[in-house]
């Protein structure tokens, strides 16, 4: 079977990447280079970019890092080029295929070890499929010796494996890694590509596809939960009426109270079914419970589960609570956008009247001080600093103005 020829449609492995033909056409050049360079593709044409054993994808978030790097993987696996119906395909897209191993956390970073391990698997030669792919979606999580460990194999690496790392942008992987990976740079999807994507592959009502869409500012993923989750929905509406409620000093602490204490709850309903699954399966792995005795190394293993529990708790609180602030931003952008008669679409149009009103109340230079405050919490929550103490500051200088 051969693979696609230059300048046909592009393969159903790429129709989850809304909005990012230009990535797909470079990505779908290196499938047919790879294939030519290696033999698999008889007929294919090397593209002149050609294929390289490391590629940094890059973009904002809900973009489709991951699901461009997983793509790729698969189209790479693939005699067809990205077919979407092989086992290849499956498989990789799937998460099972031996070939393809993918790394994510949801805790605060990526350590050493677990940096050396992946390594060390690079290091193999594919036992079925024709590349050893070696996916990192959060490289921006990488420590500093978790990332030098990194560099060694990208520098020297194995001929038959490739690495695809994501990160939100190039600054957040070191100079040294990016210097030697291939970049694709992800843009933000168009909030009509985005609603359509909703409509044709999830069955969604148009209308309310537009309406997550718009509200999601092209995070194809937070659209999907906000139009088929009401209490996302409600969530959303309650940071967004935070404005409207800091009369006073009181009113704004109380405020900041309130919107830590939704998206810490919110996390942990998230995290709360995976935690108790974790631990059920490690102790019937280990045979905890199935005799008078428990296991030599069994407490062991179970206080690290418990460790890195907590790890992904934190960073999943974080993360809610950095979703609250960007759509607390995308209000004073609309505010912005009135007070300067920009004429664009408001991210919340829904909530016209309270934004007008708000926006006839301040100056655009109080409204630009805003939008800082808001920013300045993001990053000193992602300093460590603690979540309420940032909110509250942020939401006295909201009221501040």
């Amino acid at each position: 079977m051969t693979a696609p020829a230059v300048g046909a449609a592009p393969a159903p492995v790429w129709r989850d990447l809304v909005g990012q033909e230009r990535a797909v056409e470079v990505l779908s050049a290196a499938v047919r280079a790879a294939a030519a360079a290696t033999g698999t593709g008889a007929g294919a044409a090397p593209s002149p970019a050609g294929m390289t054993h490391a590629w940094l994808f890059t973009g904002p978030p809900g973009s489709g890092r991951s699901n461009a790097a997983r793509a790729f993987a698969a189209a790479l696996q693939c005699a067809r080029g990205g077919c979407g119906e092989c086992a290849s395909c499956h498989t990789t897209l799937g998460g099972t295929h031996a070939d393809v191993h993918v790394v994510n956390t949801r805790k605060l970073s990526i350590g050493v070890d677990d940096a050396r391990a992946l390594v060390a698997r690079g290091g193999r030669h594919p036992s079925g499929g024709r590349w050893q792919v070696m996916v990192v979606e959060d490289a921006d999580r990488l420590t500093d010796p978790a990332a030098n460990a990194l560099l060694k194999a990208i520098e020297e690496p194995t001929p038959r494996t490739v690495w695809l790392l994501c990160a939100p942008s190039l600054e957040d992987t070191l100079p040294t890694i990016r210097s030697r990976c291939r970049h694709v740079s992800l843009r933000t999807p168009a909030t009509a590509a985005v609603a359509d994507v909703l409509v044709q592959r999830d069955g969604i009502d148009p209308a309310m596809a537009t309406f997550a869409a718009r509200a999601a500012q092209g995070h194809v993923g937070r659209a999907k939960r906000l139009a088929t989750d009401e209490d996302a929905r409600l969530h959303r509406h309650a940071v967004l009426r935070l404005p409207l409620s800091l009369g006073n000093l009181s009113g704004a602490l109380q405020a900041a109270g309130d919107l830590v204490e939704a998206a810490t709850a919110e996390a942990t309903e998230a995290t709360a079914e995976l935690d108790l699954r974790e631990v059920e399966d490690l102790r019937r792995a280990l045979g905890v419970g199935q005799g008078s005795r428990q296991p030599p190394g069994a407490a062991a293993a179970l206080k690290e589960l418990a460790t890195d529990q907590r790890r992904r708790s934190t960073r999943s609180k974080r993360d809610a609570i950095d979703r609250a602030l960007v759509d607390l931003a995308s209000f004073y952008r609309d505010v912005l956008a009135v007070q300067s008669d920009a004429g664009v679409e408001l991210v919340n149009d829904e909530l016209r009247d309270a934004v007008t009103s708000v926006a006839r109340g301040a100056s655009a230079e109080s409204t630009l001080r805003r939008i800082d405050a808001i920013l300045a919490a993001r990053n000193a929550i992602d300093a460590n600093v603690a979540p309420l103490l940032a909110v509250e500051a942020m939401t006295v200088r909201l009221r501040d103005g």
